[in-house]
């Protein structure tokens, strides 16, 4: 197996998290060994954990795209298409949920949850990915290794590859370099004149946190940003009225194989009407190569996603507001040259081993 990561693991190691970011939890409950990311790294990139033997957690979340898949939203089996766009892995630790909706605590309880979703890996159940596990020689082998049983389960599977996620960290940025690093010289002018307006007149840092010592560029909370509301505008009460989700896995495929059931956002975990349209705020770290944007993949370009908060909500001024759309998301009064600016400080987010050599 060709090894990407192992030789460069980050913070999952390291006394001290790159520049930029904090130093990564690790809960007692699933302690970070070597082995244990060896492991969790095979199993991302292995395709057999679904139905045809096409899809892994790799076809997603691809390291030469920043680990997203720069599609609008993902393609599983049978080339069927999902609901949501694949979010990034790089730094997906820091996260306090996953899942764009939030509808799962941890890494290791999101990653058992693709391979048997019938539009991504299409297996019935847990049970098949435990028996493929188990057909297999060198994952026995491992497994007996990591965690010291010949009994394989789900949570194997699960806590093997959070582990491995743990370690795609990446910070150090031109940004990092500027703002914790005293490096005056990170930025242009433009680039500074964007970061001002990211923590002033933009508002883009009251949902894209920096602080003092460090910038996950989330605050780990779902809001409404007015995505998706044409889809479910006209039928709304009938769509309410049809999801009635019981548990976690019915949830997990309702959201994936309805457009409508998908905009509802974070209301399919809290049942909240105030929660409807309303997703996880995302990380902006390598966000130039993270496109296309939003839940839905709907913003093809950074550009686009100014308009669309310059404009309150909306690529239109004319265009109708979601009545459920968060009380901060309002029109900005950017100028064009403003916008560029903007634009231009996020590309010094790029982290520099992904930086175009």
């Amino acid at each position: 197996m060709k090894t990407l990561y192992i030789s460069v693991i980050t913070a999952a190691f390291l006394s001290a998290a790159p520049l930029g970011l904090p130093k990564l939890h690790i809960p007692e409950s699933n302690p970070q060994t070597k082995a244990k990311v060896e492991l969790g790294e095979m199993l991302f990139f292995d395709p057999s954990f679904s139905r045809d033997g096409t899809i892994s957690c790799a076809t997603c979340h691809d390291p030469d795209k920043a680990f997203t898949d720069q599609l609008p939203v993902s393609v599983g089996i049978d080339g069927k298409k999902g609901t949501r766009n694949a979010p990034t892995v790089i730094n997906a630790a820091y996260y306090t949920s996953q899942f764009w909706d939030g509808r799962v605590q941890s890494l290791a309880e999101q990653a058992k949850f693709p391979p048997i979703n019938p539009v991504e890996g299409g297996l019935h159940d847990w049970s098949e990915v435990v028996s493929i596990m188990k057909k297999n020689p060198e994952y026995v082998k491992r497994v007996k290794e990591v965690f010291g049983t010949d009994e394989i389960t789900i949570d194997h599977f699960g806590m093997a590859i959070e582990a491995f996620e743990r370690t795609i960290i990446e910070g150090d940025s031109r940004f990092d370099r500027y703002y914790f690093g005293g490096d005056e010289s990170a930025l242009n002018e433009r680039e500074r004149n964007g970061l001002a307006l990211f923590l002033g007149k933009g508002r883009c840092v009251e949902c894209h946190t920096i602080s003092q010592t460090h910038a996950l560029f989330t605050n780990n909370k779902f809001l409404n940003l007015g995505v998706g509301w044409s889809k479910i505008e006209k039928d709304l009460p009938s769509i309410l009225k049809a999801y009635d989700i019981k548990d976690t896995l019915a949830e997990d495929e309702a959201v994936l194989m309805n457009e409508k059931f998908s905009e509802l956002g974070r209301y399919v975990v809290t049942k909240e009407i105030d929660d409807i349209g309303a997703f996880k705020t995302p990380t902006l770290r390598n966000v130039e190569l993270t496109f296309p944007y939003m839940h839905d993949g709907s913003l093809t370009t950074l550009e686009e996603v100014i308009v669309w908060y310059n404009n309150g909500g909306r690529l239109s001024p004319d265009d109708p507001l979601s009545p459920f759309i968060d009380g901060g998301i309002r029109e900005l009064g950017l100028t064009a040259q403003e916008m560029e600016d903007l634009v231009a400080f996020l590309k010094t987010l790029t982290s520099p081993q992904r930086m175009k050599k």
